[in-house]
């Protein structure tokens, strides 16, 4: 059988991953050890993704790729990837709200002043010394 003949026996849509996967769940074997990679990496992202929402990292993103990995096996993940993504548009739309837009830039800009401000304070009274060179404590006492 050519390649063209196979392709056409094939039903329309079928792809190489589909196929592959339709042969690893036949077997009972394949499957489970499939599903526990599946779950193990999928775990591991997401897990990955929570310890980033309060360290340094995309934390978000961890998330949701981690949820898309387990959504390709389980349905629970898929109801919390449905979730997550819904309140992602929920979140969307709230920011791109003009009142409250228009809030955060005039929250942001004062905060940006008032850290300049306090920076400039610094820079007059002590120079470019960081606090722990300061010879004068009594200052901050």
């Amino acid at each position: 059988m050519t390649i063209n003949q196979e392709k056409e026996a094939r039903p329309e849509g079928t792809s190489r991953r589909h196929r592959f996967r339709e042969r690893v769940r036949r077997n009972p074997l394949l499957n489970t050890a499939w599903r526990a990679g599946v779950f193990t990496i999928g775990s591991t992202v997401l897990i990955g993704g929570l310890i980033m929402m309060v360290t340094p990292g995309p934390g978000l993103v961890g998330i949701v790729v981690g949820l898309a990995i387990l959504a390709t096996e389980f349905a629970w993940a898929q109801r919390a990837l449905h979730r997550a993504k819904t309140a992602a548009d929920r979140a969307k739309e709230k920011a791109f709200d003009p009142r409250k837009r228009r809030r955060n830039l005039i929250l942001g800009a004062a905060t940006t002043l008032i850290v300049a401000a306090g920076l400039a304070a610094y820079l007059a009274i002590y120079g470019l010394k960081v606090p722990w060179d300061i010879e004068d404590p009594a200052f901050w006492t």
